[in-house]
């Protein structure tokens, strides 16, 4: 999809290791800035009490997505603990198309998978002040034993080691300040000339007139 294409809307992959604070700041964001959604995503797990479908996951059988990947209809999937989980190209296209910005919370796998098919993705990657901060984060959580922790230490190394395929850095120390520079990173992809030409089409026609 070139850029005059998804000139209205645009998606965003935001990504971070486990304990960075990604949930919490997208949770901000979303409040923050209108027409930005976060993607909800397919998956062949069962509904978990409180979930809704179309809410928290669109919920499938295994036949149906297998259906779905067989005909290109993700932009991303993959097998977690034996539950496959995809993003919708179709629906994603239809946010973007309708002038919403859209969020994935996906990894960097995720990530090059979906930039494969639409290479005017904005990658955001949340990184925390530093590994003891990330290690209290994890421990504050009260739920982990020290083997899991090690292990989610482990995998934040890895996961951070992939920084460079994302096109900017947010840390999250303050984070209050970490919010606001999500916000100017949406704000500014918003005010492209590509995008506020179709944005303000007939205000733009009105002054030239």
């Amino acid at each position: 999809m070139s850029e005059t294409q998804s000139a209205i809307g645009t998606l965003y992959i935001i990504a971070a290791p486990s304990g960075a604070g990604k949930s919490s700041l997208v949770s901000a964001l979303l409040q923050a800035m209108h027409d930005i959604n976060v993607s909800v995503s397919h998956t062949t797990r069962a509904m978990r009490p409180g979930e809704q479908n179309g809410v928290h996951y669109h919920f499938i059988d295994i036949p149906t997505f297998e259906k779905m990947v067989a005909e290109a209809a993700f932009l991303e999937h993959a097998n977690v603990f034996d539950n496959y989980y995809g993003t919708s190209k179709a629906g994603i296209e239809a946010e973007l198309a309708a002038g919403r910005d859209v969020i994935l919370e996906i990894d960097w796998q995720g990530a090059r998978q979906v930039r494969e098919l639409m290479p005017d993705t904005v990658g955001i990657f949340i990184l925390p002040p530093s590994r003891e901060a990330l290690r209290e984060r994890l421990t504050g959580r009260g739920q982990d034993s020290e083997a899991i922790i090690d292990r989610r230490m482990q995998d934040a190394r890895n996961e951070i080691s992939h920084y460079g395929e994302f096109d900017y850095l947010v840390i999250n120390d303050d984070f209050n300040t970490a919010l606001a520079e999500l916000q100017a990173i949406v704000t500014s992809r918003r005010l492209r000339r590509a995008a506020q030409t179709r944005r303000q089409a007939d205000l733009l026609q009105g002054l030239l007139e």
